[in-house]
């Protein structure tokens, strides 16, 4: 993976991290349950924190793996997109229930993630 796609990649998340807490902070804050925006403020802060670590692989002279950057990327999208889905779908009355096991999935990817760098930083 080359260094300009891993921080493009970073840059596109955190900056979709800004856009999503400010929607969430104004335009959801009254159509949202107080859990709701909670859990939606999740969302959006694993998003911005791993769009951050992104950042700083891509910035960084050690050698990523592409697998390292393919959790981080996927995991991003299921578990912070999928709470994005739940929380809005719910908001409108129709919930979509399929996305509650995609969560933990980004979740297990992001972990994964987080090991791959642990590993890389340990060679």
């Amino acid at each position: 993976m080359t260094q300009h796609i891993i921080i493009a990649t970073g840059a596109l998340f955190g900056m979709l991290a800004v856009i999503f807490g400010a929607f969430g902070a104004h335009a959801l804050k009254k159509i949202l349950s107080t859990d709701q925006l909670h859990s939606f403020e999740v969302g959006v802060k694993y998003q911005m924190y791993h769009a951050i670590v992104l950042l700083a692989i891509g910035l960084s002279a050690t050698n990523v793996t592409s697998a390292t950057y393919w959790c981080f990327t996927i995991g991003i999208i299921l578990f912070s997109f999928s709470i994005y889905g739940l929380i809005l779908s719910d908001a409108k009355g129709k919930k979509l229930r399929f996305l509650g096991p995609v969560t933990p999935i980004g979740g297990l990817l992001l972990v994964v993630g987080w090991l791959l760098v642990l590993i890389n930083a340990l060679q």
